[in-house]
């Protein structure tokens, strides 16, 4: 990784049921990297225990972390719950000089794109309406309504697939998980990223 102190950003999105918390759990295999954790108002399921993916908090708690704008990005999905990278998470990675992995919606994108456009976004697409369809129902955490809802919002959301630097379609999971880790490992090169070094070396020519 760069000695720079500044974090790469990797920003993960994709349709609910794409397999994007699966890919992200692939990024996290890469030695330095880690994870910013969301902070969101909906409540825990029963697999899910507060501090590991989310950071379960309440409406009130929620509304005052935006007062004193210790968000990076939030935003409101299905107009339930809200969701929001607390900007702790960067000020860790820059201490530990580590890159950062955001697991965030469209919405959560495109503000943190407009606050660090160095950022590097992925986007996953499922393979198909009917094998989304088939993943979501197999979770079993959804009645026929909210699959219906969850399908609408898919739809939308893969129409922002063009703002994104690179698009990862999820139909083999091995090899989905291989092209996010190149696409980390590809980012990690850029020239920004190796800039600080690459002078230092240029000084040792001397001259």
């Amino acid at each position: 990784m760069a000695d720079s102190h500044e974090p790469l950003i990797l920003i993960v999105s994709g349709p609910s049921g794409s397999g994007k918390s699966t890919l992200v759990r692939k990024l996290l295999e890469l030695p330095g990297t880690m994870l910013s954790i969301s902070a969101t108002t909906r409540p825990p399921r029963a697999s899910e225990r507060d501090g590991k993916w989310y950071h379960f908090v309440s409406d009130k708690e929620f509304q005052g972390m935006v007062g004193r704008d210790e968000f990076l990005e939030f935003a409101s999905v299905f107009g339930l719950y809200n969701y929001g990278t607390p900007k702790k998470w960067l000020d860790e990675a820059r201490a530990q000089k580590k890159d950062l992995v955001l697991e965030i919606d469209v919405q959560g994108a495109e503000q943190v794109r407009k606050k660090v456009p160095e950022s590097v976004a992925i986007f996953i697409v499922p393979p198909s309406r009917e094998e989304l369809e088939k993943r979501i129902r197999a979770r079993g955490q959804d009645n026929n309504e909210d699959i219906a809802r969850r399908l609408e919002r898919a739809r939308l959301e893969m129409e922002h697939y063009v703002d994104y630097d690179y698009v990862v379609i999820n139909e083999d999971l091995e090899q989905a998980g291989k092209d996010v880790r190149a696409i980390a490992l590809g980012a990690r090169c850029r020239t920004r990223q190796n800039r600080e070094r690459v002078q230092r070396i240029l000084k040792s020519f001397g001259g």
